[in-house]
């Protein structure tokens, strides 16, 4: 591997980084109980999200950076990244290549899971 090149499995979590922190590559769904929250918390959770950096072993075991838990008042949320393939019918063929995949990031509350 040369210096210039990243292993596949290095991108993933970049990759997922990159499209957490900006809403930009991919879709962000929100569920029915976040969507409920009044609009200035719904805000600040997923300011929360986006900026989320807590991967440990216990919620990031694969290292992709594709799961996280944040907290506000007395709301719990689960952040959950999947890779689907450009048409979003099946799973991504290759998650590591953007050309392939589309990102979609779900909130939900925790009870919601």
């Amino acid at each position: 591997m040369t210096a210039n090149r990243q292993h596949p499995a290095d991108r993933i979590p970049a990759l997922n980084d990159a499209f957490r922190r900006t809403f930009v590559g991919g879709a962000v769904v929100i569920t029915a109980g976040v969507e409920a929250l009044p609009s200035d918390q719904r805000r600040a959770i997923l300011a929360k999200v986006r900026a989320f950096d807590a991967f440990t072993e216990d919620n990031d075991p694969h290292e992709e950076h594709d799961f996280g838990l944040v907290e506000l008042g007395d709301a719990r949320c689960f952040w959950k990244i999947d890779y689907y393939d450009r048409e979003m019918e099946m799973l991504s063929p290759d998650p590591a290549d953007p050309s392939v995949t589309t990102r979609v990031l779900n909130v939900m509350l925790a009870d919601e899971y």
